[in-house]
């Protein structure tokens, strides 16, 4: 399984709750990431409909409101399984940094020899 881009890891994780609309989903990740990802309305529906030719998301109900359609999308079991493989190789990214940041003496504590 490929590693999931940035905008596809923030759709799951959304969409790892509950059904979610494209105006929720955008709302959701950025709470989800405080603040740090922020997804355009185009990328959005672009990661969306990748997602579902890949069967990790569906469509689960459209309704016009306002004169717009409303899409809401849900996870599927497949894009759950993506979503939690994602998780446990970030966990294992960020555990073999910190482990090399535990071994390494910090930046200005050098070691220091003596002749």
């Amino acid at each position: 399984m490929p590693p999931l881009t940035e905008p596809a890891f923030w759709v799951l994780t959304a969409l790892a709750e509950g059904p979610l609309h494209g105006y929720a989903v955008l709302k959701r990740v950025g709470e989800l990431s405080g603040g740090t990802t922020s997804l355009r309305v185009t990328t959005l529906y672009a990661t969306l409909d990748r997602l579902s030719q890949q069967g990790l998301v569906r469509l689960v109900s459209e309704e016009v409101v306002d004169g717009r359609a409303r899409r809401t999308y849900e996870i599927t079991p497949d894009g759950r399984g993506q979503l939690t493989a994602e998780a446990e190789r970030l966990l294992a990214r960020a555990r073999a940094a910190q482990q090399q940041l535990q071994a390494r003496p910090q930046l200005g504590h050098a070691l220091v020899t003596t002749s």
